[in-house]
């Protein structure tokens, strides 16, 4: 049912975009750990045990923990660029930056796809339709906590013999079939920036169940460096072909270091313990948000199965740019947080940094992306959002 009736006027929801991500728990878990005898403060055994939690819950082989969701994708597209030499990617028009950035940085060619405004994921007939001999990877974003898969998608790419790699940085917890969102593609990525699911104050995860993948990524994360892989058998690869060189100091890849601290994983330890009860009340508050919204001015038939939301998407239904104003100063005046354009700032192709690249007109073919980039904004949603805040803002939105 819709509550019609608009919120209190003059009333200051104050609404940001997220509230409580890190509590008193969490601090003094960082403090009980910072006040031992001579802590280790860089990369060990917290690391490793998050690693192994992280990899429990989600239901993978392997986890490594980075310094930052985009540290995440970037050597997942190194490893990709290592084992399958340059190519194209298809990535989303719909995602953030560092998505596509690390495709380019990787040496990759970008192939685009327009969306689904359902899932605001990658549209599948699109994907399966530009996938070519040069394909070497399928990057799909499950754009702000909903499921972008999809079994023909699954089974189209398994045809072909096209790697899925899910980017999860906004949709931990999310399900399809039963299953996490992050198992079903050759590697997944996951942020624990401040405004996400959980935090871990900035860090990223890679996981996969390709024991080749998982070594070289440990690799990638810290200077290439061949001691960092547990796999003996890889370590004792390079040692017998590389007899000069000092074991401590052999290095396999041109690569990075974005490792992450204890601090970052203490953090996550305890941030995990509740992610599942959190993510319960961010699917009872996106219900909430969506069955009180107008139908006739927004759009809420997104596909919600298995989603869960750390924000809510609310999308103009039909082009309006006087509705959009109003939409935006109700908001303003209302005290509520929100971002236009969607995740990462709507339609990627519309980016200084993508003309240069795809060329300047390229976004004019991809008009369900562009909707959103100009109708479609977020909102923030966490469990301690007050639900009575929810009904005055839907009534206040259904007024304009």
């Amino acid at each position: 049912m819709i509550n019609r009736q608009p919120a209190a006027p003059g009333r200051n929801l104050e609404w940001p975009l997220m509230s409580n991500n890190i509590t008193r728990g969490d601090q003094d878990a960082l403090i009980a750990f910072l006040q031992q005898d001579d802590p280790i403060l860089t990369q060990s055994s917290n690391v490793v045990a998050f690693e192994k939690e992280w990899s429990e819950w989600l239901g993978v082989k392997h986890s490594v923990f980075v310094n930052s969701g985009s540290s995440a994708n970037l050597i997942t597209m190194a490893a990709l660029a290592h084992a399958f030499g340059p190519g194209e990617v298809i990535v989303p028009t719909l995602t953030w930056v560092s998505d596509i950035a690390s495709v380019i940085q990787c040496g990759f060619e970008p192939v685009f796809v327009d969306i689904n405004p359902r899932t605001l994921g990658m549209d599948t007939a699109q994907v399966l339709a530009k996938v070519t001999p040069r394909t070497k990877a399928v990057f799909l974003t499950h754009v702000l906590g909903y499921n972008a898969l999809d079994q023909e998608l699954i089974a189209g790419l398994a045809s072909r013999g096209v790697p899925l790699i899910e980017d999860v940085c906004e949709s931990h917890g999310a399900t399809f079939q039963g299953q996490k969102l992050g198992v079903f593609g050759l590697m997944s990525n996951f942020s624990f920036y401040y405004a996400h699911h959980m935090s871990t104050i900035e860090g990223g995860m890679v996981c996969t169940d390709d024991s080749g993948m998982y070594q070289t990524l440990r690799m990638l994360r810290s200077h290439g460096m061949v001691r960092e892989a547990t796999d003996p058998d890889v370590k004792d690869g390079y040692l017998a072909t590389h007899p000069d060189l000092n074991p401590d100091f052999i290095f396999a890849f041109p690569a990075y270091n974005v490792r992450s601290t204890e601090i970052n994983a203490v953090m996550g330890r305890t941030q995990l313990k509740r992610l599942d009860e959190s993510n319960r009340t961010r699917v009872e508050n996106l219900e909430s948000f969506l069955n009180n919204l107008d139908p006739e001015k927004y759009r809420t038939d997104f596909a919600t199965d298995g989603s869960c939301n750390y924000a809510f998407t609310l999308v103009l239904k039909h082009p309006d740019p006087v509705l959009c104003e109003k939409v935006m100063s109700t908001m303003r005046d209302l005290g509520v947080e929100f971002r236009r354009g969607m995740s990462g700032g709507g339609n990627q192709l519309r980016q200084p940094y993508l003309k240069k690249i795809a060329g300047e007109l390229e976004y004019m073919e991809y008009p369900q992306v562009d909707h959103v980039h100009f109708y479609g904004f977020y909102i923030g949603n966490y469990p301690s959002l007050d639900k009575a805040k929810i009904l005055d803002l839907c009534s206040a939105l259904n007024a304009l």
